[in-house]
């Protein structure tokens, strides 16, 4: 009885099979919005899918998410100090830590954070790669603070 060996074990004449798998990233839209002829509702795919779910990811606060206290970027505690320069830094910390770790399909590159104390708001700008792709997506988000 003959053994079969790949290449790693010492056998050059067997070749292993190689092979790579393609995801297709996909999300309902969570405007709930259904198609006029079908009823059904609408699907995001892709860049658009993972977009949806960084916005998500950054207007969630922690213990929003039952049994996962620490989901989430928890913003919103971080619009009511000063709008200085270490406000802005924690604010683009918290996103990037949070994409890091809680969404495995992206990559993040770049989070800018704009204070505005003159509308009570934080413009924030979050540039990410789609992993799998090359593509690069840019979000802004206007985060405010409610009275």
């Amino acid at each position: 009885m003959a053994k079969a060996f790949a290449v790693e074990d010492g056998n050059p004449s067997v070749s292993t099979i190689i092979g790579s798998r393609s995801v297709q990233y996909k999300d309902i839209d969570l405007t709930f919005t259904s198609k006029s002829v079908s009823g059904e509702i609408f699907k995001k795919t892709e860049a658009s899918a993972v977009k949806q779910a960084v916005k998500n990811l950054v207007m969630t606060n922690f213990a929003e998410k039952p049994f996962m206290p620490s989901f989430g970027a928890n913003i919103q505690g971080l619009l009511f100090e000063l709008a200085d320069v270490d406000a802005e830094e924690k604010i683009e910390n918290n996103i990037a830590s949070a994409i890091n770790r809680f969404e495995p399909r992206a990559r993040t590159l770049q989070v800018v954070a704009n204070s505005n104390p003159d509308r009570n708001a934080v413009d924030v700008s979050i540039t990410f790669q789609v992993v799998n792709t090359q593509e690069e997506v840019s979000l802004s988000i206007v985060l405010a603070r409610l009275r």
